[in-house]
């Protein structure tokens, strides 16, 4: 695993290694992690942005993930390591404690469980066992327990030692090829779900200019989209943490029926956060052509449940005027990822989520990293069907009401 966290591929995300150094590094892990197709889905839709499906049949969540980019070859190293990060969160292999929230707390570094994501239903019980999983505060450096429903994703059983009071997503899984690169792109998603969370009970009157774009990646990406006859809308989407987060909606022109895309990015280049937003809403627009994941409904597929979504999209598009500067929204440029992780820790300290856990998830013997990340404090994504609002997002809500 590499010992520097100096970046080498920055061309449509930020990583160690390019894409072919990775596929070729991780190819020989595939059959052990039942990853048995990796599929080039950029041909079932008429924008041509890469997208590619990975199946693994004998999955203990999602059997089907799907990975973008801007070259075929980026795209298949995106969706071949989210079915990795996947398989190590179903196959824990780290130290578990079973311990009462207030006795751990007293004794040992616990993660701020009375800050953590509630879900439709769950009531959590301080004085109530519960199985923790050993992590790390990156703040501190100390060993820190987190609750495994939080950590453990083999969906086939009800949590292990859980009071299901937490929300069993692989929101803050990520994988990279080490941990600082795994940590940042962990990070950054929770941030990412965080900022759009509160966007969406309090939707921005404006939208971001798309002319005012001067990146040549994300402009390349855009019009990708709108030569192929679609619209498309982009929002500044960044909260009070300052880390560059965005959404990006594309459906088609005037009132003619079709799947939708929606995509958000964040990162700390606001460029890359961006073009994870466009084409990350190409790649959702794909899964609903191709039908391919496994956790689609299939009554998002009805005329009823197309026709709403793309009146939803359209709605989003005709109500905020295209006002925002792509310039206005906040960037810092790194070369490395330690740089990264630094600032991104600043920026949650500063806004009062000083709590930053990790959780190595990575295997001896793979050259690759895997982590989840738990940051107490900030908000769930919304579009979870137990999703309960936070202190951050009720604080919106009432400030918009």
């Amino acid at each position: 695993m590499p010992k520097t966290s100096q970046k080498r591929y920055v061309l449509d995300t930020h990583r160690l290694r390019d894409p072919e150094q990775t596929l070729e590094i991780v190819k020989p892990l595939l059959h052990e992690m039942g990853i048995t197709r990796i599929a080039n889905l950029t041909g079932l839709d008429r924008i041509g942005l890469p997208t590619v499906m990975v199946a693994r049949p004998n999955s203990r969540s999602v059997a089907v993930s799907l990975g973008k980019g801007l070259s075929l070859s980026a795209a298949q190293a995106s969706g071949v390591m989210e079915a990795i990060e996947s398989w190590h969160a179903e196959r824990i292999q780290l130290p578990q404690r079973l311990a009462r929230y207030i006795e751990l707390a007293a004794e040992d570094w616990v993660v701020d469980a009375t800050r953590l994501p509630r879900v439709t239903g769950g009531r959590f019980d301080p004085h109530g066992n519960l199985l923790w999983v050993q992590g790390r505060d990156l703040g501190s450096a100390r060993t820190c327990w987190v609750p495994l429903e939080m950590v453990d994703t083999d969906y086939t059983h009800a949590p292990v030692g859980g009071q299901a009071a937490f929300p069993r997503t692989t929101n803050g899984l990520a994988s990279g090829n080490n941990e600082s690169e795994a940590s940042c792109h962990a990070i950054c998603e929770l941030i990412e779900r965080d900022a759009t969370t509160l966007w969406h009970h309090q939707p921005a009157a404006t939208r971001l200019d798309p002319d005012s774009v001067d990146d040549k990646r994300c402009r390349q990406a855009m019009s990708m989209i709108t030569e192929a006859g679609l619209e498309m809308g982009l929002w500044n989407t960044t909260s009070d943490i300052g880390i560059a987060s965005f959404r990006c909606v594309i459906c088609e022109g005037g009132a003619q029926p079709g799947h939708i895309g929606i995509g958000d990015g964040c990162h700390p280049d606001r460029a890359i956060a961006l073009l994870r937003a466009v084409t990350e809403a190409a790649q959702t627009r794909l899964t609903y052509i191709s039908g391919a994941r496994d956790d689609l409904d299939p009554s998002e597929f009805t005329d009823q449940a197309k026709t709403d979504r793309a009146r939803y999209v359209r709605d989003l598009i005709d109500g905020a005027a295209p006002r925002q500067k792509f310039a206005d929204c906040p960037s810092a440029l790194t070369s490395s990822f330690d740089e990264d992780l630094e600032l991104l820790l600043d920026r949650l300290a500063a806004t009062g989520m000083s709590q930053v856990v990790t959780v190595d998830l990575s295997r001896p013997g793979f050259d690759i990293a895997v982590v989840r990340a738990v940051i107490p404090g900030l908000e769930a994504p919304h579009d979870d069907p137990d999703y309960v609002p936070g202190p951050r997002a009720q604080r919106v809500m009432e400030g918009f009401a």
